[in-house]
């Protein structure tokens, strides 16, 4: 009898456990904030870039950083208008992202893109509404240094920058970087080893130049040409040298306000891989709201070079290699679960790599909205809508044909959704899934699909996670709540 007492009570007990983890696992509190009804924030002050604070180690460079998630250069316009202006954005960088990974595979006749122990941090600013990419860091250039803000991206390989003088340079906000005036200029012969990394040197020799010359054209239509050379690059005290970058004298598209772009790609000219001896092909950011000021009750959005950029406890998935093409950083994502529950129709197979470079998922710091290949996407919004029944549905808006309306309500509760990967899951916040797309309240499921065969996860859904890539170790890391 005692014993069946027993019996019966661990049953119990462990019924309470099991029922309350799986309703746990199942839905998640989302705050409703809608969109403020005006903007708030300015584009940031310029700021020194020679701070004494900063003190460096054997393996990183660690600072405090002030941040700002600019909103200044439309500062007419509302934050729906800017929000909107965000997806037309980010449908052109989609659609730059998959023409070249078309050129990689030889389905598409578009001009080919040339390839392209210490560390340190820096703030990363948002470059939501300058029309140059999603997210800016603050940077010296040359000797003495010129300051300049940089779009960070993952997407492509080449750094580079505009150059006085111009042929067609586009508005920035700082002044326009001028060689003549660096000490430590210096530019990249024709024929050298490092002019012959870039996939088409011969530029130069059909044009009898001694000078390497460098073109990057990005499917949008985007494009960046000029003398390939060497330059110090400066971070908050941290000098990097004789780093290879194109100082661009034609330049051309969504890169106002920036002086250039800042290569984190996989490929060999990028930014990690030409400082792989100094930070061991480490880095890592984290990407705050993109309405948040960095204030003391949000901390900025931050990028850190070095070993103390890939935090041990993350949750870590292997890189994949596309043979085709060596910038983008292609993951093991096998399927995703809803509401404490894989659905059934998102499979590893849909997000497989072939062998001549088709398919795969890439993580992307420069897409917003997370793409999945159109069959995956329908099983994952049928599965969240089903989850979501109790919500009051709201009419689509923009890409997302999955929207809700929250009026009047300060929080509710969502399905869970978890992303699987090889060597681990990523549950993510409700705040990077259900957002809210104006100022009355409607909130949009934030994925969309894809008729392509690409995947790609957008910055969205990388919100509030340190994402740390680590080229050496072959994997990309996440660790929640890391900002």
């Amino acid at each position: 009898m005692e014993r069946k007492v027993l019996n019966t009570l661990f049953f119990s007990v462990f019924a309470v456990l099991f029922f309350t983890s799986s309703a746990s696992s199942q839905y998640q509190t989302l705050v409703v904030n809608t969109l403020p009804s005006s903007a708030t924030l300015s584009w940031p002050e310029s700021e020194s870039l020679t701070d004494e604070s900063v003190t460096e180690s054997t393996t990183s460079l660690s600072v405090h950083l002030s941040h700002v998630d600019a909103l200044s250069s439309f500062s007419d316009a509302s934050p729906a208008d800017l929000f909107n202006l965000r997806l037309q954005r980010d449908s052109l960088r989609v659609k730059s992202i998959t023409s070249l990974a078309a050129v990689s595979t030889g389905r598409n006749a578009t001009k080919r893109t040339p390839r392209s122990a210490g560390g340190f941090s820096g703030a990363v600013i948002s470059g939501l509404s300058q029309g140059s990419g999603e997210y800016f860091m603050r940077l010296g250039v040359g000797t003495p240094a010129t300051n300049v803000y940089m779009v960070l991206d993952t997407g492509s390989d080449v750094v580079w920058l505009q150059c006085s003088p111009c042929k067609a340079c586009y508005n920035q906000s700082d002044a326009i970087f001028d060689p003549k005036k660096s000490k430590t200029f210096a530019t990249v012969p024709c024929g050298s080893r490092l002019c012959r990394r870039l996939d088409d040197s011969s530029e130069c020799v059909t044009r009898r130049s001694k000078t390497c010359l460098y073109q990057v054209s990005y499917g949008d239509g985007s494009f960046t040409e000029g003398d390939f050379s060497t330059e110090t690059l400066t971070f908050h005290g941290a000098r990097v040298d004789h780093v290879p970058l194109g100082c661009g004298h034609d330049n051309e598209g969504l890169f106002v306000g920036a002086a250039g772009l800042l290569g984190l790609g996989r490929g060999g000219l990028s930014f990690p891989s030409q400082t792989k001896n100094r930070y061991n092909g480490k880095f890592s950011y984290c990407l705050v709201d993109r309405t948040s000021s960095g204030s003391s009750s949000k901390p900025p959005s931050t990028i850190v070079f070095g070993n103390d950029a890939v935090p041990k406890t993350s949750v870590f998935t292997p890189l994949l290699t596309n043979p085709k093409l060596d910038t983008f950083y292609y993951l093991q994502l096998l399927g995703i679960s809803v509401g404490g529950s894989r659905v059934p129709g998102v499979s590893e197979s849909q997000f497989k790599l072939d062998a001549t470079g088709n398919g795969g998922v890439i993580i992307d710091s420069g897409t917003s909205v997370t793409r999945l290949t159109q069959s995956a996407y329908v099983a994952l919004r049928d599965a969240f809508r089903l989850g979501a029944t109790k919500l009051k549905r709201a009419p689509s808006y923009s890409l997302f044909d999955t929207c809700f309306d929250l009026s009047g309500m300060t929080t509710v509760k969502v399905p869970t959704v978890v992303f699987h990967f090889g060597g681990g899951e990523v549950s993510l916040p409700a705040s990077n899934y259900l957002i809210p797309v104006n100022t009355e309240g409607r909130f949009c499921f934030a994925f969309a699909g894809t008729m392509g065969s690409l995947s790609i996860i957008g910055n969205i859904q990388q919100q509030g996670f340190r994402v740390a890539y680590d080229l050496v170790g072959s994997r990309v890391g996440f660790l929640s709540r890391a900002c």
